[in-house]
């Protein structure tokens, strides 16, 4: 089971991945999943590589 802090991340990462695969697709939609990553992130005060590290996957 995830902890909240967790689940935050992996949505991070997924919302992140997601923006990248669909840049050029839909650049407004991808900007605004980045941004929607980016806050995660910061609400945990955390880096771009600290959800690799706090989920084990990488």
């Amino acid at each position: 089971m995830l902890t909240e802090r967790q689940g935050d991340l992996l949505v991070a990462v997924t919302l992140t991945e997601f923006s990248v695969h669909y840049e050029s697709a839909d650049p407004e939609l991808a900007e605004q999943a980045w941004q929607l990553a980016a806050d995660r992130l910061v609400d945990h005060d955390v880096e771009p590589a600290g959800p690799v590290d706090t989920l084990e996957i990488g």
